[in-house]
């Protein structure tokens, strides 16, 4: 037999009722999840930065980051929306290495799921408690989706993920705003594909049960740039790129167009640096062009406590153990920047 059962994790029920939302939480979380939608259908002119680690690893230094977070918030939110990045399953393109706080709470031991779930809704709830603000997360794994759908404003579907038809179908029943990023061959079809099934109503199978859904509207494009197929980077967060990303929107039936522009990934290079660049470019395209001012409505930008990135082991605290992320300081100056120009 192919599979060992080691045991049955606990339902989201029984996690959400040990470690429940409070009614403020609630409140809060309501009303931040209409500000995304405002921003994405346009009822609302301010812009979203969806900004934090590349994976939360720990959670006093992602709960320090997105604390400092809500005090930049403040200062910006007459003209931007900010939504920490707080995501808890790291994709691995050949399965080796962490693959994120849900998984794995301590990246030096061994895998457990059952803590893994714990320690990611615990940190999730830490942050929105300390800070007032609500996360964005990568739901890697479908059926982890319940285990959180209380807390999350915003929901990233990753390059990898983007064309398998449980994720498309899953995302058609989420109430918050879901990004679909390109594949990692660029194609801009498959994309909008996965844009156009998730916007509407499905019938299938989800955690053992029947399912329907009524589509969700809110779910738009994320470009994170491209492998060619000799294994080089293709950006694709240039003017171009948006003018025909646009065109493509314009001829399919889809609601509410928009995009979010991830300035690392493939787009930079993996040069963490470069995402400063990236994200003033995008940010003069909107000013000079007002079809790429109405697309582009937020960026996605990876940035933690401390520059670059770290071995595991090596114990720097708020340094990424993942990809290299900015530091906070220009993180910060990047974002008033943004504030700015928007």
């Amino acid at each position: 037999m192919s599979f060992s059962y080691l045991r049955q994790l606990p339902s989201p029920g029984e996690i959400k009722t040990q470690y429940p939302l409070s009614e403020r939480l609630t409140k809060i979380k309501k009303e931040r999840d209409a500000q995304i939608s405002d921003i994405l259908t346009g009822k609302d002119d301010r812009f979203l930065v969806i900004i934090g680690p590349c994976s939360a690893d720990s959670e006093d230094p992602v709960c320090e980051y997105v604390n400092r977070l809500a005090r930049v918030q403040e200062k910006v939110k007459e003209r931007l929306l900010l939504v920490p990045r707080v995501y808890t399953n790291k994709p691995r393109t050949t399965g080796d290495g962490y693959k994120g706080i849900a998984s794995q709470p301590d990246p030096e031991k061994a895998p457990d799921m059952i803590a893994g779930l714990i320690s990611m809704r615990k940190m999730q709830l830490r942050a929105m408690e300390e800070s007032g603000l609500t996360p964005a997360d990568e739901m890697l794994y479908p059926e982890n989706w319940e285990y959180v759908s209380d807390l999350l404003s915003y929901v990233a579907i990753g390059a990898r993920s983007v064309e398998d038809q449980q994720h498309r179908l899953t995302v058609s029943g989420f109430d918050v705003a879901s990004g679909m990023k390109n594949p990692t061959s660029g194609d801009f079809s498959v994309m909008l594909n996965s844009v156009y099934a998730a916007q509407h109503p499905h019938h299938f199978t989800f955690r053992g049960y029947e399912v329907e859904t009524t589509g969700n509207k809110l779910t738009h494009v994320v470009l994170r740039g491209a492998v060619s197929k000799h294994g080089n980077t293709v950006q694709n967060y240039h003017y171009e790129d948006i003018i025909r990303l646009a065109d493509m929107y314009e001829e399919r039936d889809l609601a509410n167009p928009a995009a979010v522009i991830d300035s690392n990934h493939s787009n930079s290079g993996k040069k963490y640096e470069e995402q400063t660049r990236i994200v003033k470019e995008v940010m003069h395209n909107r000013q000079i062009c007002p079809a790429i001012k109405k697309l582009v409505k937020g960026l996605m930008i990876e940035s933690y406590l401390e520059p670059g990135c770290q071995k595991i082991g090596d114990h720097v605290y708020g340094k990424s153990i993942t990809d290299p992320c900015l530091g906070w300081e220009d993180s910060e100056r990047l974002i008033y920047d943004i504030a700015e120009t928007c």
